[in-house]
């Protein structure tokens, strides 16, 4: 950008050159001076473009959110959050793009190893990457992770046929039940669960790994008989398993997740909604994991800031921009289900907003 000025001046003396060669003496001369004159306003008037458009470049701030799949439901999350970024950009200089990642994992790993700013994961492996335990018990503890904004909660979901006569969880045993791919925060969180309540899978008729989009199709054709998914309301799986066939949605009860929430502190108490499924009118208890924006220590505090007052002060509007966002609150977005310390930078504002103690 900063050689225009002297592209136009080549540009001009070639095409005086070229004049030269086929006009009168006095009328060259004439012409002469007009160039020069011309020449001087053109370069003067292109270095304060080039100027200009540098100094705006140079002043703008460029953040990425790592998400995941696009068909899922972090992708568009991120969309939401960089929209209302991006929307303030005269006022605060931030610019904010959304990257398609492997999600959780992935995001963590990218923040560490500084290829992205910002990632959405879920807060149990927010808590292990952090700790170095679980998954990243290879790795160093994460201890510059730092949390931002918790979002919404991702609901750890039982789905039987209504005619099963599962009624409740401890229904479950000596029935064929999927546990979800190995390896997936889902058959991760269901080995939790039967942990807690000293069950193994020895105590079901079957257990299965299907991927989630085989789920409905096996239990409305009775090849199993419990369905688990994890995932924020609504969502497309269970949308088909109770479109497909008469399918209900059995709660966890309280004792239960009361201890599930004191041993794994990442884990936090939820509600599916009613009417959210076809045939499921009532709310249901359960429990499961936050979705949450997370970065590094070394991340601008002012960025950091900017992001969350954007969401926090738009928050009606945010709130409509995806549905899982429907039934989030102010009150609970610092610290329900955020393992890693707080940025700096967030907790100005909730300080501002008088959403946290001083």
């Amino acid at each position: 950008m900063s050689n225009l000025p002297l592209v136009f001046h080549v540009l001009l003396k070639l095409t005086f050159k070229k004049t030269n060669e086929s006009l009168p003496r006095f009328q060259l001369h004439l012409l002469q001076k007009i160039f020069q004159k011309m020449k001087k306003a053109l370069l003067l008037f292109l270095s304060c473009i080039c100027f200009l458009t540098e100094e705006s470049f140079a002043s703008t701030r460029y953040i990425s959110i790592g998400t995941g799949a696009i068909t899922g439901v972090y992708y568009p999350a991120g969309g939401a959050v960089c929209r209302l970024v991006n929307r303030g950009r005269k006022e605060h200089g931030i610019r904010c793009s959304v990257e398609s990642t492997g999600g959780s994992v992935s995001n963590l790993n990218a923040i560490r190893n500084g290829a992205i700013d910002f990632g959405i994961v879920q807060s149990d492996w927010q808590y292990h990457a952090y700790n170095g335990s679980g998954f990243f018990s290879d790795q160093k503890p994460f201890k510059d992770l730092r949390s931002v904004l918790s979002l919404y909660t991702e609901t750890f979901s039982i789905a039987v046929l209504e005619k099963s006569g599962i009624e409740k969880l401890d229904d479950i045993l000596g029935k064929k039940v999927n546990f979800g791919p190995q390896g997936s925060g889902v058959h991760a969180t269901m080995e939790v669960l039967t942990g807690v309540k000293g069950w193994t899978k020895q105590n079901f008729s079957a257990v299965t790994y299907l991927q989630p989009s085989e789920q409905p199709r096996a239990l409305c054709e009775g090849k199993i008989d419990a369905m688990i998914y994890v995932s924020g309301n609504p969502n497309g799986v269970l949308q088909e398993a109770t479109q497909t066939c008469k399918v209900k949605i059995i709660p966890i009860d309280r004792s239960t997740i009361d201890k599930l929430i004191e041993k794994n502190p990442f884990y936090v108490k939820a509600t599916i909604p009613g009417g959210v499924y076809a045939g499921n009118p009532n709310d249901v208890e359960s429990f499961g994991v936050k979705a949450a924006i997370v970065t590094s220590e070394k991340q601008s505090s002012e960025v950091v800031y900017n992001m969350v007052k954007v969401v926090m002060e738009n928050f009606d509007n945010f709130k409509t921009l995806h549905p899982v966002f429907s039934n989030i609150k102010k009150d609970e977005m610092l610290r329900e289900g955020n393992s890693a310390p707080s940025h700096p930078g967030s907790e100005r504002y909730f300080r501002e907003a008088k959403l946290l103690k001083k």
